[in-house]
């Protein structure tokens, strides 16, 4: 690693199944670009690659091997000479692939044939930012070994989503809606992403939703997309470093497939929620 730019992880599909020990799945924010980043250059789906906000990246392989950068449309060259995005290029050993900074959105993935092997912790090599389980996050001079490569099959051509600056997301009301005054009205008005948002969740600010209830809420578990509103009323999009518990009432649940547009969603977009 000779550059990693503003903040890489190494990430893969996560650690789901252990919420009971209070470790939140991770992986992946975007599941979508790190899995079409391994089929263009023949892992597995769940095979670690590197998660980049905002680019940025310059890495120096050591053998020869093929890579793959998705997310949104990106600057990719090799020895500075330009490849783009989206597609399998072939990098030998000695050369230096950079990564540039993706116009829209903010996670840009990159995959090399065999998979970044580092080892696991409770069946993942994914960074929790959370809790600290999983890899530190990538600093220059960090050397990182691959696995056995397989055989790309990726399409030969693939067109890179632009990450919009409006997004309508599909939710599922509940479970604690009830403890909320009209959470659907509420939720389906344009909110906007602010710069406090991470892995952890995403935060958004708007017309604060009012709550219908001055009880207390015990703990409970809490899901990934789960939509947790505090006392401030402003909601919390949870991502996957999220906490396995939470004490304020959950409005409603992001539909699974939504997540990843929700990952590149920078501060500034604008967000509402259509009840599904």
């Amino acid at each position: 690693m000779l550059d990693p730019g503003r903040y890489a992880l190494v990430e893969d599909l996560g650690r789901p199944g252990y919420a009971h020990l209070g470790v939140a799945p991770s992986g992946a924010l975007d599941t979508a670009s790190l899995t079409l980043a391994n089929r263009l250059v023949g892992n597995a789906p769940a095979a670690a690659g590197i998660e980049a906000l905002l680019g940025g990246l310059a890495v120096r392989l050591t053998a020869s091997a093929t890579v793959a950068v998705t997310g949104p449309a990106v600057d990719v060259r090799v020895d500075g000479r330009p490849f783009g995005s989206h597609v399998p290029v072939p990098v030998r050993a000695g050369q230096t692939l950079t990564v540039g900074t993706p116009s829209t959105g903010l996670r840009s993935y990159l995959a090399v044939s065999g998979g970044l092997a580092l080892e696991e912790v409770l069946g993942s090599r994914s960074r929790d930012v959370l809790s600290g389980i999983g890899p530190e996050p990538l600093s220059a001079g960090d050397v990182l070994p691959l696995g056995e490569p397989g055989i790309p099959v990726g399409a030969d051509v693939v067109v890179p989503a632009q990450a919009p600056a409006e997004l309508v997301v599909p939710v599922t009301l509940g479970p604690r809606d009830d403890w909320l005054d009209d959470p659907a009205r509420g939720l389906s008005a344009w909110w906007t992403v602010t710069a406090e948002s991470n892995r952890v969740g995403l935060r958004l600010d708007g017309p604060p939703l009012r709550r219908a209830s001055d009880g207390e809420l015990p703990s409970e578990g809490v899901l990934t997309g789960a939509i947790q509103v505090p006392p401030s009323g402003l909601p919390v999009v949870f991502l996957a470093d999220h906490p396995t518990t939470g004490g304020y009432p959950v409005a409603a649940v992001v539909r699974p497939a939504a997540l990843s547009a929700l990952a590149q969603a920078r501060p500034g977009t604008r967000v509402r929620f259509r009840m599904s």
